[in-house]
């Protein structure tokens, strides 16, 4: 396990207690378990789980765990409004201060690292979501490939466009729209701080799987649990509603985006096993890009505890360090 570093190992009790992980480390199984061995309450840190409707595809905890743990910031939103990370850090810092009223632990459990980013250090100065710059960018995309816009970012934001893969859709959307907006690259914004306070205090333990081969397996499965959950079917009732777009940040989600192509071309004659085949494959890679990334985002914290997550007893060092800081 790595090293506390100095703020992990201050005297203060933190405000809360991050658990952070790539998909398919577990995270969900270990919060449940720490469940049994302190009062806690927990509050999912997944820009997928706000969603009402979206249960199967994004692993949601079932109506017994949540009857039997509070859990908050699930089920908050339909799939048509975005939520950001100003929105998760504003509605965190609430629960986290009414968790602790309540003589209770706050565990923020989950794996979107910009919203745990945002919570830990704070937001940048940056312009709310543009609906018109976003339907053009959208629209770019549609008929030049995010692989292209992605191209373009280079040229104007290289910083930026370094850490982004070309098919990051989301992101790339998003540092192309600052610029519109601003005339600036995201990488300059990136650190001028918004005025909201000091951050909360945060012990952040980083579940991160020893063999990235396991932890590829385990997607796959997951996968495959998924399918046989009904995750198509979901979508479809998702698609059937009529006011959802593949364009919009709930169906972007991984899984949601491959399964609404898959669906796509089923709808137009495109049927066989070889498609299936390939919908299941696009899924499954990037999911392991989604963990490749978030990994990527947990090593570059350094504020973090390290715990294999593959590890026999990793629930026990999990419970020692949350002990530890909770006395």
């Amino acid at each position: 396990m790595q090293a506390a570093s100095p703020a992990a190992s201050a005297t203060a009790r933190p405000d809360a207690i991050l658990l952070l992980g790539p998909t398919a480390s577990g995270k969900s199984a270990i919060a449940m378990a720490l469940a049994e061995r302190f009062p806690l309450e927990i509050v999912s840190v997944d820009s997928a789980l706000v969603y009402r409707g979206m249960d199967v595809g994004t692993a949601k905890p079932s109506a017994a765990e949540r009857a039997s743990v509070p859990h908050h910031l699930i089920d908050l939103l339909e799939p048509t409004v975005a939520y950001s990370a100003a929105a998760f850090t504003t509605d965190a810092r609430r629960l986290i201060a009414a968790i602790r009223a309540r003589g209770r632990l706050p565990l923020l459990v989950g794996g979107t690292m910009l919203y745990a980013k945002a919570l830990a250090e704070g937001l940048d100065e940056l312009p709310q979501a543009d609906p018109a710059v976003r339907a053009a960018l959208d629209a770019e995309a549609a008929r030049d490939g995010w692989p292209a816009l992605h191209a373009r970012l280079a040229l104007i934001d290289p910083i930026t466009a370094a850490r982004l893969e070309p098919g990051d859709s989301q992101r790339v959307q998003r540092a192309l729209e600052v610029h519109a907006l601003t005339g600036r690259p995201l990488s300059a914004l990136i650190g001028t701080r918004a005025a909201d306070g000091p951050p909360p205090r945060l012990a952040t333990i980083a579940l991160e799987p020893a063999d990235r081969a396991v932890l590829h397996a385990r997607i796959a499965t997951r996968f495959d649990a998924m399918l046989d959950a009904g995750f198509l079917d979901e979508v479809r009732g998702l698609r059937a509603r009529g006011d959802l777009e593949p364009g919009m940040p709930a169906m972007r989600c991984v899984g949601y985006r491959q399964a609404w192509a898959y669906l796509d071309d089923l709808e137009t004659g495109a049927h066989g096993a070889t498609r299936r085949q390939r919908f299941v494959d696009e899924a499954v890679a990037a999911t392991r890009q989604l963990a490749k990334r978030q990994l990527t985002w947990l090593r570059s914290m350094r504020a973090r505890e390290v715990v294999d997550s593959l590890a026999p007893d990793a629930l026990e060092q999990v419970s020692a360090i949350i002990a530890a800081h909770e006395r």
